[in-house]
This record gives C-alpha cells, structure tokens and sequence, in this order.
C-alpha cells in the first residue's frame, strides 16, 4: 500500500510491506547501499557515484546520478542521519531536486517475518509551480517507484 498526504506545504509518502523473511535479513538487505539500484525502476538510470562500504552507518554520504524524467539527468546526494541498528534507519538529502527529502525506513518482526515501513516527508521547490508539478507527475512518478519496490522484492523474497 502506498500512498501522498498533503500537510504544511510538504507532502508524505507511505509505503508498508510485509515479507516473509526474518528481521536480520531484511536489514541485511536494506542496510547494504548497493542493493537499493535493484529495487529502482530501471527507465531512472539510477547510479550510485560515491564509494561505498558494506554496511551503512551513520554519517555516510552517498551520491547518485538518477533521471526523474526522461533525458534529465540529476545529482542527488543524501546523508544517513540516524541508524537503530534492526529496527530504522533516516536518510536526508543535502542536494538534489527537492527543497527537502527525509526518508524514514522502519523495521519489525511480526509472525509472519517482517513489516517494513517507509515514510519520505518532502517539499517541491518553486512554490506554486512546484505544486502543480507534484499533481502533473511528482506523485505519480514517486508511487510508482515504491510500487516498484513492492513489486521486486516480492519476487526477490515473496509474498
């Protein structure tokens, strides 16, 4: 399930997902940086362009080369702000399309292996502009990609 609120001029975003898979995988999954091209439609050209290690940590900066629309290609750079090690990690961009990203990544165990939660709280620069953009194609272009997510990892660990 996946879907936009309005509130103050931001917007949020929630998606929540359910795996059949225990808590330690998961986060051994989401917690890898690497992993998160996989999960991103592949029409965005999303490229990781920093150096990574293994494990996120808080801190790391992590940059990208991704295309929002087509023949548009953008940096975008975030920080993991904060990091509960199996249950939630933030990240924050500090430079990209949005006036703010801040991507929340929640995580529990639950009977049936584990529940994993996102909630991106972001604001769309040009004021008025901006919000007609998030009605044209923003919303749209966003739900589809954590669709996308469910999709993939759905068939990656099941349903």
């Amino acid at each position: 399930m996946v879907e936009i609120k309005k509130h103050s001029g931001i917007y949020t975003l929630s998606a929540r997902q359910r795996l059949p898979i225990g808590l330690s995988e998961a986060w051994d999954y989401f917690s890898t940086p690497v992993n998160l091209t996989e999960i991103t439609p592949t029409h965005m050209g999303f490229k990781i362009t920093s150096d990574l290690s293994d494990k996120m940590y808080s801190g790391q900066i992590i940059s990208y080369r991704v295309a929002p629309l087509p023949g548009i290609k953008i940096n975008w750079v975030t920080e993991i702000t904060h990091v509960e090690e199996g249950r939630f990690f933030v990240d924050e961009q500090r430079f990209g399309p949005y006036s703010m990203w801040h991507h929340e990544h929640h995580f529990e165990e639950v009977n049936e292996g584990v529940s994993m939660t996102d909630k991106v709280s972001y604001k769309i620069p040009f004021g008025f502009l901006g919000h007609i953009a998030q009605s044209l194609f923003v919303r749209k272009q966003l739900i589809t990609i954590f669709e996308y997510r469910i999709k993939v990892l759905e068939e990656k660990f099941g349903k």
